[in-house]
Parts: structure tokens; sequence; C-alpha cells
């Protein structure tokens, strides 16, 4: 009786697969693992890459911010993502996934440095940053304003990459339930006479039996047709210490420069036009004059060769930010397609939303609601 019993448990046990290894997904993965294991017999990962965060789940900076979303349909998603930010952080260990508070600021930088130029002297308070820069009769730029934008209670870091990998790694650590990653694309799904999800069906043919499907492929998102994406270039660059501020740049470009508590500083700016994208996850084209551009701006806003990001990049990439044509995320279950769900087009802020968005997702997967937070703006269908 008991065998006949346990055999029906399994046989109801639903088999989640999910198109995406950004943040979306593994995030997604986790929060169905962690709430829902007893209902699950499998979660199956499919990308083209094989890999885990291979685009800008992999490659983005990090940055979280509590109350910047306030006034948008934003705002409730990001400040229970930044909580779950720090829950993950407490779990895993800070370390882990290089998570920590720190600062933001702004600062105004203008033309004034360089020889024959004569610096101001002044120092302006609370800027970590640029302290010398005024200092310097070499540097490109003069600090002429400083606005701050945040402290420890409101602002965070996460290592985007470090974060995907801990949370698929631990789905994979639960022993409940099968958890695998597939190198291929997901072209289609596949759906019985009564319009059920039976499974999907890859770029080579092959067709993966399964019961929930989730859209989490970032500006490759078909569904509706309403998503572009914005590429992005980014370097890493050693900092002679570990910096604690964050900084939004007004002046040369406005660069934005996120400090990493290894010794290095991520930075980035000057995005391309929203496009369609063509290049495939993980191998977007690195273009030099993007990233020579970028490493310019930076030096003539904190101090030149000789200041805090004086030293050559380690690492040159680029990737493209998901973006829906209206601004907002899309998220929630397809329309006419019963099984199948998407999460994607949360543009800079994926890394900030993405464990919120992954744990609204399990519970609408499973249960057929978000438990904690109202979805409605959200609605992929408004696209048709």
């Amino acid at each position: 009786m008991s065998l006949l019993k346990d055999a029906e448990d399994v046989s109801q046990k639903k088999h989640i697969i999910i198109a995406g290894a950004g943040i979306i997904g593994t995030s997604t993965a986790y929060y169905l693992s962690k709430h829902f294991s007893d209902s699950i017999s499998a979660i199956t990962i499919i990308d083209p890459s094989g890999k885990i965060a291979p685009a800008a789940s992999g490659k983005a900076g990090g940055f979280l911010a509590l109350d910047w979303n306030d006034y948008s349909s934003v705002g409730p998603l990001s400040r229970r993502s930044f909580d779950l930010h720090s829950q993950l952080a407490n779990e895993f260990g800070k370390e882990t996934i290089m998570y920590r508070r720190l600062t933001c600021a702004s600062i105004s930088v203008r033309n004034g440095g360089g020889v024959g130029n004569k610096p101001s002297g002044k120092k302006l308070t609370g800027v970590e940053w640029a302290s010398d820069l005024n200092e310097d009769k070499d540097a490109a730029g003069v600090a002429v304003g400083f606005r701050p934008l945040g402290d420890e209670s409101t602002i965070a870091q996460v290592h985007p990459k470090m974060l995907c990998e801990t949370l698929w790694k631990a789905v994979t650590e639960n022993s409940s339930i099968e958890s695998n990653i597939v190198k291929e694309k997901v072209v289609d799904s596949v759906h019985d006479d009564n319009g059920n999800l039976t499974g999907v069906t890859l770029g080579d043919g092959t067709i993966v039996n399964g019961d929930r499907l989730l859209w989490a492929t970032g500006p490759w998102t078909t569904i509706g047709n309403c998503m572009v994406g914005v590429k992005y270039h980014s370097v890493l660059i050693p900092t002679e210490k570990v910096l604690t501020q964050s900084v939004f740049y007004d002046g040369f470009g406005d660069p934005e420069i996120y400090p990493r508590p290894d010794g290095t500083a991520y930075c980035c700016g000057f995005p391309d036009a929203a496009v369609k994208v063509v290049e495939e996850p993980g191998k977007e084209e690195v273009r030099q004059e993007k990233v020579d551009e970028i490493v310019d701006a930076v030096r003539k806003c904190s101090g030149g060769k000789e200041g805090a990001l004086g030293k050559e990049p380690q690492l040159a990439q680029s990737c493209y930010l998901p973006t829906t044509i209206d601004n907002v995320p899309i998220m929630g279950e397809i329309e006419g397609k019963n099984g199948c769900f998407v999460a994607s087009g949360h543009s800079c802020w994926g890394i900030l939303n993405g464990p919120a968005t992954g744990e609204s997702m399990a519970s609408l997967i499973m249960t057929g609601e978000s438990r904690h937070l109202n979805l409605s703006s959200f609605n992929p269908n408004r696209f048709g």
C-alpha cells in the first residue's frame, strides 16, 4: 500500500524547465528547490552556452539600491529583493557571493586640470574617490559638486556571477530533486490536445518532457515581441586600496564605478542604442573603442593615471541589458500557453530584482499566485 502511494506521489511531482541560466533562471530554480521540493521531481536549466550566467547576469556590476525605484511599479519588487539579497548573504556567507554594504555618491566633474591649469585645491567632504583630484595638476577633471545617494542602510553590492553559481549549486545539493543544465536553445513549447504543456523542443530537434516552462532568456526573449537589448561595455580595473563608495560621475560621459572588496573596480558607461539582439549569449563582441572610451573617462574623473584607477584593466567585456519597449518587466503566465511562464526585461536592475523575481515566479509556477508581491503591473500579455 505504501509503495503504491509513493509511486503516485512521484508521478504527481513536476519537472520544471527553465530556459535561461541567468539571475532570473537561477533565482527561480533556487526558490523552487527551497520552498517546493516536495512537489518537484526535477529542475532543468537549458541555455545555449551550457553555463551559468553567460551573459548580462555574469557581467553586471551587482549594484543594489533599496529605494531608488520607490516611485515606480518596480518599487515593491526592489524593496523585497534588496532584503532577500541580505538573507542570501547570511545563508551562503558574504564572502561566497562578495556581498557587502557600502555608500554611494554623485560627483560632478568638470574640465580644469591638466598642464598649465591651476587646480582649485578644494576638497569635497565625503568624497572617497577623488580626494586628491583637485590637487593633481595633471588631472583632467576637477570635482565641483558632491551629492550623497545612499549609505550602508540603503546601498549594497554583490558579485553577480558568484551569486548565480551559488544559487544553482544550492539546487544541485538538494538530494530530493534531480537537477540538470543542458547546452541548447529552447525553440518552442509542446502541448497535448487539451493544451497542457508536455515539454519543449530544443534547437537540435530534441524534445525534453516537462510540466512547467519558464522563459528567462533576457534580451533573447521573444514573447510578445516586446524585448530589446541595450549593449553596455565594462572594464574591471585594480585599485590601490579597497574602496567603499560607488560613484555616478556627472561629466566626461558620466561613467559609473562600483568598487569591489577584492581591490577592483567595475567601470561602465556609454551604452549603445536599444536593438533587437542577434549576438549569441556569452559571445557578445567587445569593441576596443568602447573600452578605451570608458577607461579614458574614468581616469579623467578619478585623478588621471596617478589616481585611484590609473592601472590597466584586467578585464574588458560587453553584454545586453534586457528592456521591454515600455521599460516595465514582464512577469507572469503566458496567455494561451498553459504551463508556460515568462520573466524578463529588468534592464539595469536585473541583479537587484533577481531574487524577488525568482521567489515570485517559483510561487506562481507552483501555486498559481505570487505570495509576496502583486505581479499585475508586469503582466506579459499586455503586449499580446
